[in-house]
C-alpha cells in the first residue's frame, strides 16, 4: 500500500480533512492494477488542492472494487462507487459526478493515459469562468500519437470529424474522455443527459446546445500516453454504440440512442432472416411456410443475442437469466412471430415472390419486437 503524500489527509489525520474542492471520478472496469498508482499520481498533481476520487466500478470481476475499499481504508478521500446489474462509462460519468458535493468535477480514464499534472491547469481556467474545460490530445502542443495505434489515430480521427458535425463548437477533441467543469454545468444538463454509449463529452456539449447553453469551453493540451496496465475497452461494439449516439444527436435526440442501436441489429435479424429463408427454401428443400418459420426463430434468436451486448449493454442478461431471458424473448415476441408468418403468408399467396413476402414478415415482427424489449425482456 501506498504511503501518505504531500496535502493528502490520510486515516489518522482526520482534523486536517478538508472537503473536496474537485472530485475526480474515475469510470473503471478491471482496471486493478492501476487504481493505486492513478491516486498517487492525482495526490501528487492536486497537492494543497482538496480533492476526492470517486471509483464507480462496474462489479469488475478483477477486484478493483476490493482493491479500491482497501485504499480507503488509508486515504480518506478515496471513493468506490461499486454498481451491480448495470455497465457503461457515460452512466458511470454522470453517477459519480451526481454523488458528490464538490463545486469542480473532473473525468479521467483509469488506465493512466491521461496526464493528471494538468488538472491544476484545467482547474484555473474553470475558475476563471469556463463552463468546461477538455484535456485535449489535439490543441497546441498536444499529441495522441504516444497511445493510439496508426489505425486508432485515423479511426480517432474520423470519429472527431462526425463529432464536429454535432457539437458545432470550436473543440479539437470533443472525442476526449478527460474534462473538468463546474458543477452548475452538470446540474443544468445531467438530467437530459444520454447514459448509453461511451462519449459522454459529446453528449454533454450537444445537450447543453439544445437547451440554448452555449458554454464558454476552453481547451488545454497534453500528450496521451500508452495504457498502463490492462486491456483497452475498445471493440467494434463500441463504435456502433459510438455511431448510435452520434445518429441520435443528429436528430436532436428525438430518436433515442437505445432505439436506434435497436435499428441497426434489427436490420441485420433481415439479413440473417432471409439468408436462412434462402437457404431453407434452396439447398434444404423447405415449404416456404416451414422455411419462414425457421428463418423468423434464427432471426429472432440473433437479434436477442445482439441486444444483449449492443443495445442493453448496461443491463445485460448472464447465466441463468440470458436462458431465462432467451426463452422469455421467445414466448413474448411469439406474437409478433404470429404476424410476422401470417403477413408473409399472405403476401406470398398473393404475389409467390419468396423475397418480398419473407422481408414484410421480418419488418413486422422487428417492429414489434423493440416494444416487448424495452417492457419485458431487459426491464
Amino acid at each position: 500500500m501506498a504511503g501518505s503524500h504531500p496535502g493528502t489527509p490520510t486515516a489518522g489525520q482526520e482534523s486536517g480533512y478538508a472537503a473536496p474542492h474537485l472530485a475526480v471520478i474515475v469510470p473503471s472496469f478491471n482496471e486493478r492494477d492501476n487504481i493505486e498508482l492513478l491516486y498517487e499520481r492525482l495526490a501528487l498533481a492536486l497537492d494543497g488542492i482538496p480533492f476526492e476520487m470517486v471509483v464507480v466500478d462496474d462489479d469488475s470481476p478483477d477486484g478493483t472494487a476490493g482493491l479500491t475499499r482497501e485504499l480507503a481504508q488509508v486515504y480518506p478521500n478515496i471513493r468506490c462507487i461499486r454498481r451491480y446489474g448495470r455497465r457503461g462509462l457515460s452512466s458511470a460519468c454522470v453517477e459519480g459526478m451526481a454523488s458528490t458535493a464538490a463545486p469542480y468535477l473532473a473525468v479521467i480514464d483509469a488506465d493512466l493515459q491521461h496526464d493528471e499534472r494538468i488538472l491544476p491547469q484545467m482547474l484555473e481556467e474553470a475558475k476563471a469562468g469556463a463552463d468546461l474545460v477538455v484535456g485535449s490530445r489535439f490543441a497546441g502542443h498536444g499529441s495522441a500519437a504516444g497511445g493510439l495505434s496508426r489505425a486508432r489515430q485515423r479511426g480517432s480521427a474520423l470519429a472527431t470529424r462526425l463529432a464536429g458535425l454535432v457539437v458545432g463548437e470550436a473543440v479539437s477533441d470533443p472525442m476526449s474522455g478527460y474534462f473538468l467543469m463546474p458543477r452548475t454545468t452538470f446540474d443544468a444538463v445531467a438530467s437530459r443527459l444520454n447514459k448509453d454509449g461511451f462519449k459522454i463529452l459529446l453528449d454533454l456539449i450537444a445537450t447543453s446546445r439544445r437547451q440554448g447553453r452555449h458554454l464558454a469551453i476552453a481547451e488545454v493540451p497534453y500528450d496521451f500516453r500508452p495504457r498502463h496496465a490492462g486491456e483497452s475497452k475498445m471493440s467494434p461494439l463500441i463504435v456502433v454504440q459510438y455511431l448510435g449516439l452520434w445518429l441520435s444527436q443528429l436528430t436532436r435526440g428525438v430518436l433515442p440512442t437505445s432505439f436506434l442501436l435497436f435499428a441497426m441489429v434489427g436490420a441485420s435479424g433481415i439479413f440473417v432472416h432471409m439468408a436462412m429463408l434462402a437457404l431453407a427454401t434452396g439447398p434444404l428443400g423447405l415449404p416456404f411456410v416451414p422455411a419462414q418459420v425457421t428463418a423468423t426463430l434464427v432471426a429472432m434468436t440473433s437479434n436477442f443475442f445482439l441486444n444483449n451486448v449492443l443495445t442493453y449493454a448496461d443491463r445485460r442478461l448472464h447465466g441463468s437469466r440470458l436462458w431465462l431471458g432467451l426463452l422469455g424473448f421467445y414466448v413474448i415476441c411469439s406474437l409478433g412471430g404470429i404476424a410476422n408468418i401470417s403477413v408473409a403468408t399472405m403476401v406470398y399467396d398473393l404475389r409467390h415472390e419468396t423475397f418480398v413476402s419473407g422481408l414484410a414478415g421480418a419488418l413486422m415482427s422487428s417492429v414489434f419486437n423493440y416494444a416487448v424489449t424495452r417492457v419485458f425482456t431487459w426491464k
